[in-house]
């Protein structure tokens, strides 16, 4: 059986765990103990890696991460698609699982990674400053699409398991950020939207939009 835990959690969980124990060999003080051990609940709870039911079918498009809807608006998208889009975007909060996970299934055309800021992820801005990597898909129905991952405030790390030539299965995990960020999707004028702003979404299994 898998271990729903993230693969890139692993190294986190076992270095807060050796040190909780080193404080528990240093010190009898419970509520030291206590922070310590609710930190290491908080870490593996953070990387915590859940199986979800993907829905079938072509013509649906799936929420690439948990959280809350922020924004739903046409927007210019000049990086990959350098076409009008819908733009969808998803904040993550700390408490939500992290792993990301493919809206469609798609061939990866291309990818682009941008250092940049730490600005609050709900921000307006932060498409624009903070550090992202944006994955161009192709459908299988020819749709190209841009899913974008955007650190936030508090994350310091973005990872992307996938490649460019890649195939992606919908719903399957291509990676994850780490403490905090958020993820835009933008999709072809036309599509039908299946969310309102402040819904809650999981990855892979909620449906957010369908084809046009």
């Amino acid at each position: 059986m898998r271990i729903p835990i993230a693969r890139e959690g692993y190294p986190f969980i076992l270095v807060f765990l050796l040190i909780t124990i080193i404080i528990f060999n240093l010190t009898e003080i419970w509520p030291i103990r206590a922070a310590f051990v609710l930190w290491e609940i908080f870490v593996i709870a953070f990387f915590r890696d859940p199986e979800r039911v993907i829905p079938s079918g072509n013509e649906s498009i799936v929420s690439p991460a948990d959280g809350l809807i922020i924004k739903i608006e046409q927007v210019w998208e000049s990086r990959l698609l350098e076409a009008d889009a819908l733009k969808i975007s998803i904040f993550m909060n700390v408490f939500n699982v992290h792993v990301n996970r493919a809206p469609a299934a798609c061939k990866v055309v291309k990818i682009l990674y941008n250092p940049g800021k730490f600005v609050s992820a709900n921000l307006d801005k932060a498409s624009l400053e903070n550090e992202q990597n944006a994955v161009l898909g192709e459908s299988q129905l020819g749709h190209k699409f841009v899913f974008n991952q955007i650190a936030g405030l508090i994350a310091r790390r973005i990872v992307c398991r996938v490649k460019e030539g890649a195939r992606l299965t919908k719903g399957e995990r291509f990676g994850m950020i780490r403490f905090g960020s958020r993820v835009d999707v933008y999709l072809p004028p036309g599509s039908r939207v299946s969310v309102k702003l402040g819904d809650k979404v999981r990855a892979g299994s909620s449906i957010i939009a369908y084809w046009h």
